[in-house]
């Protein structure tokens, strides 16, 4: 039997692939379990359609990660600490304080797309570079003063 991958399937394919498969295995598991459908004109109308749902998410997603990119790259996010002598933190400004900072301000971003490689330790001015969505990235600018 003739199917049309939905998904990627081990060992199989990849989702959108034409596959000769047996009539069991197809009709007991990957149509059941919404793997694949029939290679017919109406599984093919139907791939193209997901196809197409896919791709309009897709930019829908990138759309708005710019706009919020746009928002978060115009913005400054002040943390206060408590600072010690020559300007050392005690502890550390880390992603989640960054998080807390950006969610108190009403942008709703993961935390774990803000890329910090290490701790803040000192007070001054940082760039936090954010990576939003695979093809769009925000710069912010993190400012650690003293409390």
């Amino acid at each position: 039997m003739e199917v049309i991958l939905v998904q990627d399937v081990d060992h199989l394919g990849k989702a959108g692939e034409r596959v000769k498969v047996r009539d069991g295995y197809s009709r007991n598991y990957l149509i059941p379990n919404k793997l694949a459908v029939l290679a017919t004109e109406g599984g093919l109308k139907f791939l193209e359609a997901k196809k197409k749902r896919a791709e309009e998410k897709r930019l829908k997603e990138k759309e708005e990660a710019s706009q919020l990119a746009q928002k978060i790259s115009a913005w400054v996010c002040v943390i206060k600490a408590k600072v010690g002598p020559e300007g050392k933190l005690f502890g550390s400004v880390t992603r989640q304080d960054i998080h807390v900072a950006l969610e108190k301000a009403g942008f709703a971003v993961d935390k774990r797309k803000i890329d910090l490689s290490e701790p803040i330790h000192q007070v001054g001015e940082y760039q936090v570079k954010m990576r939003l969505h695979s093809e769009v990235e925000a710069e912010l600018k993190v400012v650690v003063t003293q409390a």
